[in-house]
């Protein structure tokens, strides 16, 4: 009854949620967005599928109605697809297989109601709490390798800070741990417990103070979702990546990103946010006698969170109508951490990084295969060695012109971008060869002169780029990439919808660490060693990126590991890895100031950049 195809695939689901928002205009998987449980996403159908497979589930009425609402039309395919490059419908159909076997064979069963369900139905309606497995086992694990899967006893979805408070007290009253589920995703293994788990997902409120420049949101909401609604007030929010949830990444780590340039980390971000403690009591942070979460506890420890956010006002920044990106070529790594630093202390540019090749190659391939051709190729035949990459208005992108010399405008980029299949070939590179001289080849290739043949040797085009992916999703991708948006380095950036794919062939785990950016040999210390450590345990592993902040002072440093999630092998490899590195970083940390792994902020996210970076 389980197809061994449909299993291996459904234990490969990253656990992003990219599938619970419409960040591609395809809409939303029609079930999830009506239940709104993750069972009902194709996220969590993967994992009951998984689950089936082990032998976890029973047949349930729970399972039953999962599987018969499940419409395949389609929709999971083509997101999951832009991310990931996996087919998720093989998965959805297989379920629907089984089940129909399933009741062949026996009738569902019924899950009976105990009088925590029943208290809990209480608060938030006969719909919106379960004790169903079938619903509990897609909040019980995540991609992360060292941490094994636990089942909650129940999931609730409340609605409001009332019912939140409601949920605490009664798990209060039953002795039952709870635990705090943003977008119903997860992917640290932080978020599991065995009592109640709570789903923020209906708590969807956004508010625009369109004077002050003030959005208010409650917990439910995503990245994605209030920078969709800023732009319509022609403003922008610092945000995670699309599906992470607002509140959650603020309490969390504080939300951090290319923008944090200009924008900033933490409370640079925060005005002020409302919580439920854990006995049940609502603060804000802006009261007298509230706890103080600005402050920092300089720990080696995971902390608890204050509360429960049920609310959070953030900041949201003005744009310009002549924002645009743009990109500087450069033949080594300490050029670019240079030119980044002198930027960042110039208040030039907004959004603004040092790219890896991995990363800038997946941010423009539609397929693993094709970014691997392409970052290969941009080493290779054109010297880029580095990226720094920037978004400013036209006096910052003229001034980044004239101190670089080199660059690749967004016209450029959407040339390279929809021509990318031949950019991968080597035969364009005859086109560089007519060119003499000791200049680096992108310098050639980026000259101006250089574009109708380019335009010729390319030919690009959304029919192009949807030639790289499978037949049956040409005309989807040729319909997307006609979009204008999709080739707009700034609009890219801003939604961050592209971030997942940095873990399109493997699960990624992310090291992220602030690092002082006036001292180059210490970050490529700190690369080296996840080089080296990664290669020892035959990991694959890439460096991210490098986004300078406080006028050029320090920079967000990300390396990554990529590993097998289903592998028990590269479970033990990467925790093997983690030990050695950890204690390496710890010695760092305590000789110079500034260096901050994210274990240590934690939890944390709240609290003032100054408390952590400057003591």
């Amino acid at each position: 009854m389980i197809s061994e195809q449909a299993r291996k695939l459904a234990a490969q689901c990253r656990h992003y949620a990219m599938c619970k928002i419409d960040f591609l205009g395809t809409g939303l998987c029609p079930s999830g967005a009506r239940k709104c449980y993750v069972s009902y996403y194709p996220q969590g159908r993967m994992d009951i599928y998984n689950a089936l497979a082990n032998n976890l589930l029973p047949l349930t009425e729970g399972l039953v109605d999962i599987a018969n609402s499940c419409t395949l039309c389609g929709i999971c395919d083509k997101q999951c697809h832009f991310v990931t490059g996996m087919r998720p419908m093989t998965v959805m159909k297989a379920l629907k297989q089984y089940v129909e076997a399933a009741l062949e064979k026996n009738a569902a069963m019924r899950i009976g109601e105990d009088e925590v369900l029943k208290g809990l139905r209480k608060i938030v309606g006969e719909e919106w709490a379960t004790n169903d497995p079938a619903s509990l086992v897609a909040y019980a694990n995540d991609p992360f390798p060292l941490k094994e899967m636990q089942m909650p006893g129940y999931v609730v979805l409340p609605r409001s800070k009332d019912d939140v408070v409601a949920i605490v007290n009664l798990a209060n009253k039953n002795g039952l741990p709870y635990a705090i589920r943003g977008n119903g995703s997860s992917v640290f293994g932080i978020v599991f417990t065995d009592g109640i788990v709570l789903d923020m997902y209906r708590m969807k409120s956004i508010t625009i103070d369109r004077d002050n420049w003030v959005a208010t949101v409650e917990p439910g909401v995503t990245s994605f979702e209030l920078q969709k609604e800023a732009q319509k007030h022609g403003l922008r929010v610092n945000t995670a990546e699309p599906a992470a949830t607002v509140c959650g990444n603020i309490v969390c780590t504080g939300i951090f990103s290319t923008w944090s340039n200009a924008y900033g980390v933490a409370a640079d971000n925060l005005i002020n946010a409302e919580f439920v403690d854990k006995t049940g009591h609502v603060f804000e942070l802006d009261e007298r006698q509230a706890p103080n979460l600005f402050s920092f506890r300089n720990e080696m420890m995971l902390l608890p969170p204050p509360g429960i956010c049920t609310k959070a006002d953030v900041k949201m920044y003005p744009t310009t109508e002549d924002e645009e990106g743009l990109m500087v070529p450069m033949g080594s790594f300490d050029e670019a951490v240079a030119l980044a630093r002198d930027l960042s202390a110039r208040r030039i540019g907004i959004s603004l990084a040092v790219l890896g090749g991995h990363y800038l190659s997946t941010f423009m391939a539609p397929t693993a295969a094709l970014a691997d051709k392409v970052k290969e190729n941009l080493a290779k035949s054109l010297d880029i060695n580095s990226m720094v990459f920037m978004v400013g208005d036209r006096y910052a992108r003229d001034a980044v012109k004239k101190m670089a010399g080199v660059t690749i405008d967004n016209r450029l980029f959407r040339m390279l971008m929809l021509g990318l299949p031949r950019l991968a070939e080597e035969e364009w590179t005859e086109l560089l060869q007519n060119f003499e001289g000791d200049k680096y080849a992108y310098e050639i290739f980026c000259m101006k002169e250089m574009y109708p043949l380019l335009e010729a040797a390319l030919a690009p085009s959304p029919e192009t780029l949807a030639s790289s992916v499978e037949e049956d999703l040409r005309d989807f991708y040729t319909q997307l990439y006609s979009r204008p948006e999709m080739t707009d380095l700034a609009w890219l950036t801003m939604f961050r919808i592209i971030s997942s794919r940095m873990a399109r062939h493997k699960h990624v785990v992310a090291f992220i660490l602030y690092v002082p950016l006036d001292r180059i040999e210490t970050i490529k210390e700190i690369i080296r060693l996840f080089k080296e450590v990664g290669d020892k345990y035959i990991i694959e592993n890439e460096y991210g990126f490098l986004t300078p902040m406080d006028f050029g002072k320090r920079a967000i440093l990300e390396y990554d590991y990529y590993i097998d999630q289903t592998s028990r092998a590269d479970a033990e490899k990467i925790g093997k890895a983690m030990a050695e590195i950890d204690p390496q970083l710890e010695r760092l940390s305590a000789d110079i100031k500034g260096i901050k792994t994210m274990k240590h902020i934690l939890s944390q996210g709240c609290a003032r950049k100054e408390h952590f970076f400057y003591r």
